[in-house]
């Protein structure tokens, strides 16, 4: 995408933030919403940004903090410039929005299921946080201490890549207790 000055091509984009917000019809996280826009359009990350502030400052969306993340939804007034707006938006592009939204929503609700991060404490010590979220309701919370960086992002690397199978055996283990799970 090719910015200018042109004040159509600035408001098209906009109207088009707001319509795949419209169309995810519930709360997003920033990430979310950055790889849906982003794997739907051809839209880079410094337009994006400004066309969210945009639209924040104008009231069209609003957002707060969940879990250490910033989540959008689209206001009334955000709702109401759709429907006034949307013609702004060319129809092949609309088209191509609304052929590839189910499946990218559904790959990056997908791909952010599964977290996990880590925060340095001191030099020496290392906070890890491992998480799954479905529907956006986290089913699985686990903080942990490690004693180097090389701990920790093992650990991350390791749930981000394993995190289908390591979750099952631990709830095992939480249910059933370990000697169980000796055999």
């Amino acid at each position: 995408m090719k910015l200018n000055s042109d004040e159509q091509t600035l408001a098209e984009n906009k109207i088009l933030l707001l319509y795949i917000l419209s169309k995810v019809s519930k709360p997003i996280s920033h990430n979310e919403l950055l790889e849906l826009v982003t794997s739907i359009v051809d839209m880079n990350y410094f337009y994006f940004e400004q066309f969210l502030l945009d639209l924040l400052e104008d009231n069209y969306i609003f957002t707060y903090k969940k879990e250490n993340s910033d989540i959008y939804e689209i206001t009334d007034e955000g709702k109401n410039a759709i429907d006034l707006t949307i013609d702004i938006i060319p129809g092949i592009l609309k088209l191509q929005v609304d052929s590839k939204f189910k499946e990218k929503l559904d790959d990056v609700k997908d791909k952010f299921a599964i977290s996990a991060e880590y925060t340095p404490i001191t030099d020496k010590s290392f906070s890890i946080r491992c998480k799954i979220i479905e529907n956006n309701i986290t089913t699985f919370d686990l903080q942990a201490h490690a004693g180097s960086r090389e701990q920790a992002k093992k650990i991350v690397e390791n749930w981000n890549n394993d995190a289908i199978t390591i979750y099952p055996k631990l709830l095992e283990i939480l249910i059933n207790g370990e000697k169980e799970n000796t055999n």
